[in-house]
């Protein structure tokens, strides 16, 4: 069983709170790491505080380098790193692969765009009484920054906070979730590699009360959460007067217009549905299809997800594993129970065995239950007809989520108004609202969050802007 230690301050080291971490899918213990508390924070945040100018002045060059170095290292240990994701989160492998090329990705981007940091010229002279006089806006670091990132994309949404945060020139402290903190911290020997200033960077699995004085504790400057609606819009009513940026998540829904191609569609929303058994911000939960081919899509669709293969996460052939814990998975049962009991009905699956979700098709359904309304984060999508298109949009809109929407059409006029009316933060044509690259803006409207990741506009979001006007004349 190997031991990870914890990062603090820039150093690796144990606390009197072990934390076992165990592998969803057979239930054992393969790892043990330790809970910072309240004295291990402090000292993070101290050091952080001392790193910060440090930080703010290493020239971009430095930057480059160091995110580079990052990049490279994720890159030539992807397999070994892989494993260890798919242990602590039960995610396949196929997808535990893609999530190390992706966060190695993200620090090349960070690395490139720390190159193109924000800056501005301004023409004062527009009225009178700025003749003689010229404007500059220069960007700064905002300060220490709080992470927080969760279970399902354990390494990637952490690098998201912190690979900015680097190109940004802010110190940064990350909380991970206690279920899967174990590559983080296999980054944190990483970054503990390069040039960065000691203490820049800690990565600290903690206690709730730890955890909390990220969201209250006034000498950080700014919070990033990635994870459920209810817990970060109380982490923004408690935060004070930091920065706060949000990720939270919703019920993306899918429309397949009668012009679309099917099997591509048919394709594109299995793996949006079932992809780490639905445990994705941006699954596919709600799909409505053109009545007209309603038939076509649900008999091919409901096809396609029998067959998924179902297996231990470190085979590489196993398509769908296991969810995150046993607590989950009953909590989607009675979801899908519930929508039953109420008029929906089973199309496949249903049922789960241990934290084991079957694949499951739901129909007959209704805006007003939990399968539909809420975030499900499990294996379960639900299917329904729509006539008109503008009616599709309406149904993809009552929701209090917006995050991302997919839309499958060979119109032109659909592609507009699905972009013009949906009210989410991106949609996706001819893909499914699982697409996300690292680099383009990636944030959602009403429940789904309040600012924008995507690796350039996190920076932004970690800047603050400083006017400097002079004379010329």
């Amino acid at each position: 069983m190997e031991e990870y230690k914890i990062y603090v301050a820039g150093e690796f080291r144990t606390t009197d709170t072990p934390l076992p971490v165990s592998n969803p899918y057979n239930g054992e213990v393969f790892a043990t790491t330790w809970l910072a508390g309240a004295a291990e924070l402090e000292e993070a945040i101290k050091a952080a505080l001392a790193a910060g100018e440090e930080m703010a002045a290493l020239p971009v060059y430095r930057r480059y380098e160091i995110l580079s170095q990052i990049s490279d290292a994720l890159k030539s240990d992807r397999e070994r790193l892989a494993r260890v994701l798919a242990q602590e989160s039960g995610k396949p492998m196929r997808y535990a692969l893609g999530e190390l090329d992706r966060a190695s990705q993200t620090f090349r981007v960070a690395a490139e765009e720390s190159k193109r940091l924000p800056g501005e010229y301004i023409s004062i002279d527009w009225t009178p009484p700025g003749a003689g006089k010229e404007g500059w806006v220069k960007y700064f670091p905002v300060g220490l920054m709080a992470g927080i990132s969760p279970f399902n994309f354990p390494l990637n949404l952490a690098v998201h906070k912190i690979a900015p945060a680097i190109a940004a020139g802010n110190p940064v402290i990350l909380k991970p979730s206690r279920s899967t903190p174990l590559s983080t911290l296999e980054l944190a020997r990483i970054i503990d590699k390069t040039s960065l200033p000691r203490g820049a960077v800690s990565i600290l699995p903690m206690d709730r009360e730890a955890g909390n004085q990220l969201v209250t504790d006034p000498r950080i400057k700014m919070l990033s959460f990635t994870g459920s609606p209810a817990v970060g819009w109380k982490m923004k009513k408690e935060a004070g007067k930091k920065k706060v940026l949000l990720e939270l998540g919703g019920n993306a829904g899918v429309i397949v217009s009668d012009t679309a191609d099917i099997d591509l569609a048919v394709a594109k929303c299995v793996i949006g549905g079932y992809a780490y058994s639905g445990q994705v911000c941006i699954h596919v939960q709600r799909i409505y299809v053109q009545e007209r081919i309603f038939d076509e899509f649900a008999e091919k669709f409901s096809e396609k997800v029998r067959n998924l293969r179902f297996g231990d996460p470190l085979d590489p052939e196993t398509e769908i594993s296991v969810m995150i814990d046993g607590e989950n998975a009953q909590r989607v049962q009675e979801w899908v129970d519930e929508s039953v009991e109420q008029g929906a009905r089973i199309l496949l699956g249903g049922k789960k065995k241990d934290a084991y979700f079957e694949p499951t098709v739901l129909t007959k359904t209704a805006t007003e239950m939990k399968v539909c309304s809420l975030e499900i984060f499990g294996p379960v999508v639900t299917l329904e007809r729509f006539g008109d298109f503008h009616m599709a949009v309406d149904f993809i809109n009552d929701s209090r989520y917006g995050l991302q929407a997919g839309v499958f059409t060979n119109r032109l006029d659909e592609m507009n108004f699905a972009f013009n009316h949906i009210k989410v933060g991106g949609v996706i044509i001819n893909d499914v609202p699982t697409f996300r690259v690292d680099h383009m803006p990636y944030g959602g409207v009403k429940d789904s969050g309040y600012g924008r990741e995507g690796v350039k506009y996190s920076i932004h979001e970690m800047m603050e802007p400083r006017l400097l006007v002079k004379n010329i004349l």
